[in-house]
């Protein structure tokens, strides 16, 4: 997790001004909440970041109270100014890989943060999975392969692991709404978009 916190606290500085070149599929992350859960009471999102979707989640569902939880204080530096005008709905949490976050949620969001928890992925997803109210709802995208083993290599660099290891698992532990996979830059990488109940009323 040290090496994470480092890594953030440069990549802080220009994360804005360069994922959206490559962090597909977090609009739609977006709207797919919306659409499924449109009276959604408490939307906890795991990865948080610079609190690139808490304002669209704010304002697409008025409903809602949010908790935005991430590892890098760097980055929740600059959620905390984006989200100021929210700052009734929005709470920004700052905690470390595997700590437990408030229990019975309605919505859990994973973006662009699980493929870069190795190891830890799965305590982190299942202890999401059981904090949702019966009937929640998991909404994650991210990362999902690469057929040329220089790019993944490349990405490992940048402590995300591309191995089509998420989306199985949450198909898996979860009855599915929907889930797409697509292609980036001509089939370089792919990423997925899922969302996913698990069982209740």
């Amino acid at each position: 997790m040290e090496n994470l916190e480092a890594y953030y606290r440069f990549q802080s500085l220009i994360y804005d001004a360069t994922r959206w070149m490559f962090l597909f599929g977090r609009r739609e992350s977006v709207a797919a909440v919306a659409r499924l859960a449109p009276r959604a009471k408490h939307i906890v999102e795991i990865g948080c970041g610079t609190g690139r979707n808490l304002v669209p989640l704010a304002r697409r569902i008025p409903s809602a109270r949010i908790t935005g939880v991430d590892l890098s204080p760097d980055m929740l530096a600059i959620a905390r100014r984006k989200t100021s005008r929210f700052c009734q709905r929005i709470t920004l949490q700052h905690r470390v890989q595997g700590d437990s976050v408030d229990p019975e949620y309605d919505v859990v969001v994973f973006s662009y943060s699980l493929s870069m928890m190795n190891p830890g992925w799965e305590t982190v997803l299942r202890g999401a999975l059981q904090g949702l109210a019966p009937g929640g709802l998991v909404v994650a995208t991210d990362f999902h392969q690469s057929p040329f083993p220089f790019f993944k290599a490349h990405m490992v660099n940048h402590h995300v692991s591309m191995n089509a290891h998420l989306l199985p698992f949450l198909a898996a532990n979860t009855k599915p709404e929907f889930q797409r996979i697509k292609h980036a830059y001509g089939g370089l990488w792919s990423y997925f978009v899922f969302a996913g109940r698990i069982p209740g009323a």
